[in-house]
């Protein structure tokens, strides 16, 4: 008798979401209208059955149709020219409407596992703001990037350009990059030397004189120079957002906000560096074609 045939296979324990509980196994499968097939698994503690949240759990759609939505809208489709390009490929069709709660609901989702990465950086970071319309009224997309590997540190879309916003947009990138960042690059906004005093502290108003940043203020009217780097992200982001006819409100202004900081950083190829920002700046390994796809398993 062959000696492999008498080891046991070890599986993976799937957790139990009830009880916590690793006596799980699997027990049939769950016939779905759209998904096809998906493993159903039984818990012997708490006598449950359950199947596997992979980011999709009750959706009525395929993952692959979902990506592929978030995909084209963040190339430049509309969320209505989206639901044409579904209706000629797929024989289930959605409305536009449920296309912009997909794009709200997963950019949430990814942005939330990417949020917590700690990156890899230079030496500068620089932080602006761009103004955006909400039901007529003024908004600010205030963000900041790494001018090395051009990754999208930090970003927040907010009703207002005050010293409190730019503090919680430079703490979130001060918590990301550590003690990497030297110089902090901005311009002439009065708000910014006390907001990087408060998150980064700045070299001059420190005790040792040793640890802290430098702020490189530029102004272009002054002919100081011009921060190009961040500016080039700033056009990118407004040839995709010249379509809008404003946001609706600020939760789905800073979720769609937030999908594109995912989609520039993991999904868009940059020429400068001849990759994805991410692949510089942090550890993760993204090997599939839908990288969307591929990142909601991961969060």
């Amino acid at each position: 008798m062959n000696n492999n045939n008498n080891k046991k296979i070890e599986f993976k324990k799937v957790c139990c979401p009830n009880c916590n509980s690793k006596k799980t196994k699997k027990r049939g499968l769950r016939k779905t209208q759209n998904r096809g097939k998906i493993q159903r698994y039984f818990c012997n503690d708490c006598k449950k059955s359950f199947v596997i949240d992979n980011g999709f759990f009750r959706m009525r759609n395929t993952p692959q149709k979902i990506t592929l939505s978030i995909d084209l809208f963040y190339r430049g489709v509309s969320t209505r020219k989206v639901q044409e390009h579904l209706t000629a490929f797929y024989p289930h069709n959605c409305d536009h409407r449920t296309i912009l709660r997909w794009i709200v609901k997963y950019s949430k989702m990814i942005y939330s596992f990417t949020n917590k990465l700690k990156i890899k950086c230079g030496k500068e970071l620089q932080i602006d703001e761009m103004e955006y319309k909400t039901k007529g009224k003024k908004g600010w997309f205030i963000d900041s990037i790494d001018t090395e590997t051009r990754y999208m540190v930090s970003s927040e879309y907010f009703k207002t350009r005050e010293q409190k916003q730019l503090i919680k947009v430079l703490k979130n990138a001060k918590r990301k990059t550590q003690n990497q960042i030297k110089i902090i690059t901005s311009d002439g906004y009065t708000a910014y030397p006390k907001a990087i005093q408060k998150s980064f502290i700045l070299i001059h108003k420190s005790n040792t004189k040793k640890y802290g940043v430098i702020h490189n203020k530029v102004t272009q009217l002054k002919n100081e120079g011009f921060n190009h780097k961040i500016e080039r992200l700033h056009n990118n982001i407004r040839q995709r957002t010249k379509t809008f006819r404003g946001f609706k409100n600020i939760d789905s202004a800073n979720a769609i906000m937030k999908g594109w900081e995912v989609y520039y950083n993991f999904i868009m190829k940059h020429q400068a560096i001849n990759c994805c920002p991410y692949e510089l700046a942090t550890n993760i390994k993204l090997t599939s074609p839908n990288k969307w796809l591929e990142l909601i398993e991961l969060r």
